[in-house]
């Protein structure tokens, strides 16, 4: 039976003083006091051992725990933990299992040593919540591309471009550029085709410089793509979640990397980004992907970029229009937009199956309409 909780040390005192001193027995106290008598013949050992000391609460924690994690263990752990920051139980219980380690713990475990440890925010962890995800179902069939909001690098400024892909998360880029120019990224993307070969489609935002302003939606860099048969396409205006594996990946790369360090220099930036690139993707878990690496469910693409552009063709039935500098063409006595990133390349022009409405076509994509019956202007 338990003590009372008020004035418990008074009253194991008193208990034990007069059962020491024999003015009552054992059994007419555990009546009074309402404590078993077991208790009494306790706490009567204890204070002949050790006193007034021996009365206060103990510990109920066992002396010895057979399924605590061996010190080797928890010391891997906490060292997956600090060079990964933002790791949680489930990512490092992957890692570890990948390097070899022995009697890897479960992954609330490894909560658990974190949290001892000091190691874990609860008030962060309370923030992260499942989402549903969707994904194209091949690698390759789907990039997405961004700028990663930038950032001071010694006197300069850097500006992540990252691409990743959709179905495995393979970061395909991650470079640190001076600036989002339409050469920049043009230059960062023949790189990655070079490596990984040619998507079928990349989704981008609608900033620059993949997406146009004023009379057309292409830009030189759109137009690229579409000769190089990679089509673009956009996410609504203001929804950022259409490319949330990109926002996603930034994210991440903020918290493992950019909210921790500074670069003096753009050589050293591009290095760390590149060390942590190799990290992502081939140590990282990743949980949409059942906490395996994206370089596990990553192939390369089977279509090769091509260092030399092929001639633009079209069919025998097909109208050929060369768009002119103002980015219009001429047909019918008339001049008809097609959008300045298309200037001095040759367009056609088919028959839609609608009377008077005729497709603009530059190499297989559709990119302006002729429509005869609009009026002169």
């Amino acid at each position: 039976m338990p003590w009372k909780e008020q004035t418990a040390m008074s009253l194991r005192l008193e208990i034990v003083t007069l059962a020491a001193g024999g003015a009552a027995n054992v059994s007419a106290l555990s009546k009074r006091y309402g404590v078993s008598r077991k208790t009494i013949y306790k706490f009567l050992k204890r204070y002949a051992e050790e006193g007034e000391d021996g009365l206060k609460n103990r510990s109920r924690r066992p002396r010895s725990s057979p399924r605590k994690s061996s010190a080797p263990v928890e010391k891997a752990v906490l060292e997956v933990r600090d060079a990964h920051q933002p790791w949680g139980g489930r990512k490092i219980r992957k890692f570890l299992e990948g390097t070899g380690v022995a009697g890897v713990p479960s992954a609330s475990t490894i909560t658990a040593i974190l949290r001892r440890n000091g190691r874990l925010d609860d008030a962060q962890s309370t923030k992260h919540s499942p989402c549903r995800r969707f994904e194209m179902e091949r690698p390759n069939e789907l990039w997405q591309m961004d700028f990663k909001g930038h950032f001071q690098v010694g006197s300069g400024r850097c500006h992540p471009l990252t691409v990743l892909d959709d179905c495995s998360r393979f970061a395909l880029c991650l470079r640190g550029c001076l600036d989002q120019r339409t050469q920049t990224v043009r230059s960062a993307l023949v790189e990655t085709f070079r490596r990984y070969g040619l998507p079928e489609r990349i989704l981008c935002d609608n900033a620059g410089p993949w997406a146009g302003a004023g009379k057309s939606a292409y830009t030189r860099l759109s137009a690229w793509l579409m000769r190089l048969d990679v089509g673009m396409i956009h996410g609504r205006p203001w929804h950022p979640q259409t490319q949330g594996k990109e926002e996603r990946f930034h994210g991440t790369l903020v918290a493992e990397v950019l909210r921790y360090e500074g670069f003096l220099t753009m050589a050293r930036c591009q290095q760390r980004l590149d060390e942590w690139r190799d990290v992502y993707n081939l140590q990282r878990p990743h949980e949409a992907l059942s906490d395996a690496t994206p370089a596990s469910r990553y192939v390369v693409s089977v279509r090769e970029y091509p260092e030399v552009l092929p001639p633009i063709e079209y069919g025998p039935g097909d109208l050929v229009r060369k768009v002119q500098c103002t980015g219009e063409i001429s047909f019918k006595g008339r001049a008809w937009p097609v959008g300045d990133a298309f200037s001095g390349q040759p367009v056609a022009l088919r028959a839609t199956g609608e009377d008077g409405i005729l497709a603009v076509v530059y190499c297989r994509h559709q990119v302006a309409t002729v429509d005869l019956r609009s009026p002169r202007k």
